[in-house]
């Protein structure tokens, strides 16, 4: 079958292009995209090239399928797997497949399989990780969107705290606690926020900050408090002292978990000095610089049971929590999704989303048109319908607005 697919070449050379892929083995699942969603990892991806510790060499030779946040439909299944996966199914999939020998995952070191793809491949590595995951949702972009929810419940998970008087630890964020997000009013900040206040285990209160009033206004119309959850919002952009602020704002002058969502050395520092005792600071951001150094005060690491993790994406366990929060309502993915795009515009707007203000970028990978801010449509022929379905849902992506793009919006040329 013939794939139309954005790959990676080298540094900065990424393509958009049609190819064969090869007739699947008893190992192997045909699928198709329907929708990619773009991932700041991608960029970073992009900048690397060879040198990401995910990627094959010879990527000029060998080039990779970019996208691993993806949903679609199955279309064929290899003899050994026909008893677990059936054509016509919706799924998902793990891109983290922790392998023991090697770091390759979905969408960074595999010739054909990538999300941002009409038609892939899931080759053995993803089926032996149990890492192709059934998705039974209303929409294909939720389901796009579970790997990033996934990796914020990964986060969550990672975080630790300690039994009274014992080493043993208790996992998963404090249990009536304060929480801080720090830099928290991107997407993964937003996914975040509504973790919080629809997860199993519930804090007292969470802080999120941010500088930008409008983006501090938006998000206080989106995430109202709830499960009796205290939620506040700071616009940091002109608080003199953000460590007093913000000490002002919890019930006990420090946060039990600070995640900083951001690669700050300014916001690590900041975020140590606010951690209650036994508390736990989650670096959630992923450096691009791989010597990114930032000061922590060891002598409350000694003494006051501090805790620093991070996590790199989620795991599978993650990744099935997620999807059955999704299929239940508990989380509303559809609030980060702020663009829509074709597949002929992936390579350009993978690029340049660093500079893109807004949220999620959903590709519809058979597609083929011009990025659209769903925030900014205008009334011309071309955008009026789609408009007056976004204003009917408070200009949030929609099952109707997904549905309309797919029946309606130009294929992708072969």
């Amino acid at each position: 079958m013939k794939t139309q697919a954005v790959r990676l070449y080298g540094k900065n050379d990424l393509r958009l292009e049609s190819f064969e892929l090869p007739q699947i083995n008893d190992d192997e699942i045909l699928v198709s995209v329907i929708v990619d969603s773009m991932c700041m990892s991608s960029l970073k991806l992009v900048n690397q090239g060879e040198d990401h510790k995910k990627t094959p060499p010879d990527l000029v030779n060998n080039p990779i399928i970019i996208g691993h946040e993806c949903c679609g439909e199955i279309l064929e299944v290899g003899k050994n797997w026909q008893h677990k996966f059936k054509a016509g199914k919706k799924y998902v999939v793990q891109a983290n497949l922790q392998l023991k020998d090697s770091p390759y995952c979905v969408g960074y070191s595999y010739p054909y399989t990538g999300g941002c793809a009409t038609y892939m491949i899931i080759n053995h590595d993803v089926l032996k990780q149990d890492c192709l995951i059934p998705y039974d949702g209303n929409t294909y972009f939720e389901g796009a969107l579970i790997e990033p929810l996934s990796c914020v419940i990964g986060a969550f998970n990672a975080n630790y705290h300690l039994k009274p008087n014992s080493y043993q630890h208790v996992m998963g964020i404090k249990h009536g606690g304060d929480l801080l997000i720090l830099g928290g009013t991107g997407p993964m900040g937003m996914l975040a926020i509504d973790y919080a206040l629809g997860g199993p285990i519930k804090p007292k209160k969470v802080v999120v900050t941010g500088r930008s009033k409008e983006k501090i206004a938006h998000l206080k119309t989106l995430y109202p408090p709830r499960n009796g959850i205290e939620l506040e919002f700071v616009d940091i952009s002109n608080v003199d002292d953000q460590l007093e602020s913000l000490k002002s704002l919890s019930t006990k002058g420090s946060f039990d978990d600070v995640f900083v969502f951001l690669p700050s050395q300014e916001l690590i520092h900041l975020a140590s000095k606010l951690l209650a005792f036994d508390g736990c600071l989650n670096f959630f951001a992923g450096p691009q610089n791989k010597d990114f150094l930032a000061e922590i005060n060891f002598y409350d690491v000694h003494y006051n049971f501090t805790h620093i993790v991070g996590t790199s994406g989620g795991n599978t366990d993650d990744m099935r929590e997620a999807v059955k929060l999704i299929e239940a309502g508990a989380v509303d993915v559809a609030k980060i999704v702020s663009h829509i795009l074709g597949i002929n515009q992936a390579s350009k707007i993978t690029q340049m989303q660093d500079k893109i203000k807004g949220g999620k970028k959903l590709v519809y990978t058979h597609k083929q048109f011009d990025i659209k801010n769903i925030e900014s449509l205008t009334d011309s022929k071309d955008d009026i319908t789609l408009k007056q379905i976004l204003i009917k849902n408070h200009g949030i992506w929609s099952k109707e607005a997904e549905d309309f793009i797919l029946n309606y919006f130009p294929d992708i040329e072969p």
